[in-house]
């Protein structure tokens, strides 16, 4: 969508500025902020809208805002209440600088952090939140331009026909990308194309256990989301693709609440930084995803024992980084403190048997002649049906990491015979750091389509290793220390050059060194 609005592009940007020249210049900070601000927005947007559809249908709906709130640590006063209604955005937008910085500080936020109730995974993790605008000339410019960005959102629901939700979901998406671009933070977002790939991939499905060890900001657990409610989409036809080529919808209103509520029994996701928690639920809830199971928590220590529940792990865990070796989880057989090995381990030791992985690691995962490395392949292979290497091009996680990576695909508990493997040589953008969209969408397509027809007798049979994409047998692959870099398999097709013999050449040069002596006596002639 926003690559085609370059106005609500403009308008972001704008935001971000806002908040750089206001004293904010720390992106994941700025990122906080201002997700604050549009959940008060969208907060108070479909509240009024709910309201409004109940009047028309006749329906009883209890408002977000009726009534009277106590804030925390007040006494229960009749003086200490507050009303509801004086902490909608549309009330608030309209007081005096100063006085709407402190009733949005002292009043608003807090009244936020206690949305969902006191058991919830949002209510847990913000309690710490803090509001921390130092400036209302800054809350007021920023309010300013998030109700543009809105205004833009509904124009291009209007004509566009994309649901809003979706449009306001993508928005947050691009605020989240500028995480990244600012590149202060170690953190880096897996791109949503390949997210997408990943989930056409492994196909999830309504009442399986999804899971990400290492979540960040939801990415994965979204895409696994929007996967399966574009499946339930009764109007799924009518979908257009998207600039990828994918057909997504993230509408849950179309959703009944039988659905509703397995969606939110269905997926989960932990991180080891607080910050990543909240933006990562924040995330999910911008989508339309009520209540998110995200939650604070490191997966490879000793205190995570989530083994053999989940169908479905979607993952891209961080690339590198050590784990103290006394942190370490006493189940793990691999003998290294190396993050990608254990992460590797930790997937497969969470999966049911019968259930299914797509990891994103880096190259060295594939080939490294340690003896930890070997022993992850090994596992994944003998002990797994491995059924897909993607190689991936090294700019793909450009601007912010230009390591080489790859998509491996193996359902834990299966038999491993023919491995897929696949070259991808473009996923549809350039690879430098600008990342720019080009015309076509690569190689995306043509992964799915060819990894779901991949164990047709006619592939088996003409298995070019010269091609894109070709089988390697089991056998092979252990003669070769269970290595799974493609480059050790893949056929070069070399051009046969043909060179003129030496006596050929050696009358060539006599002929032009004749030349240029005839040429020399004419210029001393002409001296």
């Amino acid at each position: 969508m926003l690559q085609n609005n370059s106005q609500i592009k403009s308008l972001i940007d704008k935001l971000w500025n806002q908040f750089w020249s206001g004293g904010i210049s720390n992106p994941l900070t700025a990122i906080e902020q201002i997700t604050y601000l549009l959940f008060m927005k969208r907060l108070d947007e479909l509240d009024t809208k709910c309201k409004a559809d109940a009047e028309f249908t006749g329906e009883t709906y209890k408002s977000k805002f009726d009534g009277l709130w106590l804030p925390s640590g007040m006494e229960d006063k009749k003086s200490n209440y507050i009303e509801k209604d004086t902490l909608r955005w549309a009330n608030f937008k309209h007081m005096k600088a100063e006085d709407m910085l402190q009733h949005v500080q002292l009043k608003v936020f807090p009244f936020l952090k206690t949305l969902n109730g006191e058991t919830s995974h949002f209510t847990i993790h913000m309690a710490n939140a803090v509001f921390i605008i130092p400036k209302p000339s800054l809350l007021v410019e920023a309010i300013k331009t998030i109700e543009e960005i809105f205004i833009e959102m509904d124009k291009d629901a209007e004509k566009g026909g994309q649901a809003f939700q979706d449009i306001q979901g993508d928005v947050y998406e691009y605020l989240l990308s500028e995480i990244a671009s600012a590149g202060k933070n170690g953190q880096f977002r897996t791109p949503r194309h390949i997210i997408k790939l990943i989930a056409e991939l492994v196909q999830p499905q309504l009442g399986q256990r999804i899971g990400d060890p290492a979540c960040g900001t939801g990415g994965f657990l979204l895409g696994a989301y929007q996967y399966m409610v574009t499946q339930l989409n009764k109007d799924k036809s009518k979908l257009k693709p998207d600039e990828d080529g994918f057909i997504r919808s993230s509408v849950s209103g179309l959703l009944t609440e039988k659905v509703k509520n397995i969606l939110d029994q269905s997926i989960f996701g932990y991180d080891v930084d607080t910050t990543m928690v909240r933006l990562g639920l924040m995330n999910l809830m911008m989508h339309g995803f009520e209540e998110p199971n995200i939650d604070y928590k490191d997966t490879l220590s000793k205190s995570y024992n989530e083994d053999g529940i989940y169908d479905v792990i979607m993952a891209n865990p961080p690339f590198t980084g050590s784990i103290d070796k006394g942190d370490i989880n006493e189940s793990f057989k691999t003998a290294t403190t190396k993050t990608e090995l254990l992460f590797v381990e930790r997937i497969f030791h969470m999966l049911k048997m019968g259930g299914t992985a797509a990891i994103v690691v880096p190259q060295g995962v594939l080939f490294g002649s340690g003896k930890a490395f070997k022993q992850v392949r090994q596992m994944i292979i003998e002990q797994a049906e491995l059924k897909a290497v993607i190689a991936v091009p090294s700019g793909v996680f450009k601007p912010y990491a230009g390591v080489s990576t790859a998509i491996l695909l193996f359902t834990k508990g299966g038999e491993t015979n023919d491995i897929w493997f696949y070259d991808m040589q473009s996923d549809g953008y350039t690879l430098d750091d600008k990342r720019a969209k080009l015309d076509n969408n690569g190689d995306l397509q043509d992964i799915t389509q060819q990894f779901h027809n991949r164990n047709k007798e006619e592939n088996l049979k003409n298995n070019n290793r010269k091609a894109k994409h070709f089988f390697v047998p089991k056998a092979e692959i252990v003669d070769e220390g269970y290595d799974l870099s493609i480059s050790r398999y893949k056929e070069d097709d070399f051009e046969e050059i043909k060179y003129e013999t030496p006596k050929l050449i050696l009358e060539k040069l006599e002929t032009m060194e004749s030349k240029i002596t005839v040429d020399l006596s004419e210029l001393k002639g002409m001296i």
